[in-house]
């Protein structure tokens, strides 16, 4: 299994970052990765299809939103915030506090 690629900090995009967090699917993902760390791809509980869910993995991953560690036959995702909110100050912060109703 090759390892996944992850921006650095300084080749993350603004422009990548918001299209990530534009889908309500994939700001789910990163308020429970905010709220409970690390998980697995299948710990989530959303009436998607696993590809789907992968899909939208990927674009969070693309963006430098997340991160991925792979142990075995399993994908642990974690949220980067402290390198988003290096690169873009306040921004995962002000998104987290939107009520999802607004979304």
């Amino acid at each position: 299994m090759t390892n996944p690629n992850h921006p650095n900090q300084e080749d993350m995009k603004l422009i990548s970052v918001l299209h990530a967090l534009a889908d309500p699917v994939r700001l789910e993902i990163v308020r429970c990765l905010a709220e409970t760390g690390e998980r697995t791809c299948g710990t989530y509980e959303m009436n998607i299809a696993k590809s789907t869910l992968s899909h939208h993995f990927k674009v969070l991953r693309e963006a430098g939103i997340v991160k991925v560690r792979i142990d075995g036959k399993h994908r642990y995702y974690s949220l980067r915030k402290e390198d988003i909110e290096a690169a873009f100050p306040g921004i995962v912060s002000s998104i987290l506090r939107v009520d999802k109703e607004r979304w």
